[in-house]
């Protein structure tokens, strides 16, 4: 079955729903898993207003990235404590959407699945917002798995 299971994870309020789902797929199937975070565009695409602040691009970004690699890292310890295989990845671009971004990181790294969290987003929320599952969806190759965020309407 699966060998190579990359979930992608977010700062969101249901990163552990999604990390548990990987967890346990990879523990039944015997897999390895990357735990990827890509770093929004348009988060990188605010240097150009901070390059009015002297001296605070370089440290925001560095901040960005720190934060990135120790939030995957910490993913990556509760996957290793569950008996995964885990490591760990952080992907950026300037030009890409974050889709893109998920879709080259699972390529590059042979994933047979991708496992990604879904806000169910509706209507104009979404519009305004995207959603990089439904890009994952038309775009992607890769079997994707997706993981639904609770309903606090359930």
């Amino acid at each position: 079955m699966y060998k190579r299971i990359m979930v992608a994870l977010d700062q969101s309020f249901m990163t552990s729903r999604v990390l548990d789902t990987a967890i346990e797929l990879a523990k039944s199937t015997g897999a390895r898993v990357a735990i990827c975070h890509a770093i929004d565009e348009t988060v990188l695409a605010q240097r150009d207003v901070a390059m009015m602040l002297p001296n605070s691009v370089g440290k925001t970004e560095a901040r960005l990235r720190l934060g990135a690699q120790g939030f995957v890292e910490k993913a990556a310890e509760t996957a290793r404590a569950a008996g995964v295989e885990a490591e760990t990845m952080v992907v950026e671009s300037e030009k890409k959407h974050v889709s893109d971004m998920l879709i080259e990181a699972a390529a590059e790294w042979k994933a047979d699945l991708l496992v990604v969290g879904t806000h169910g987003l509706r209507g104009v929320e979404r519009f305004f917002v995207g959603s990089v599952a439904e890009r994952l969806v038309r775009k992607g190759r890769r079997s994707l798995l997706l993981v639904r965020g609770e309903d606090p309407n359930d």
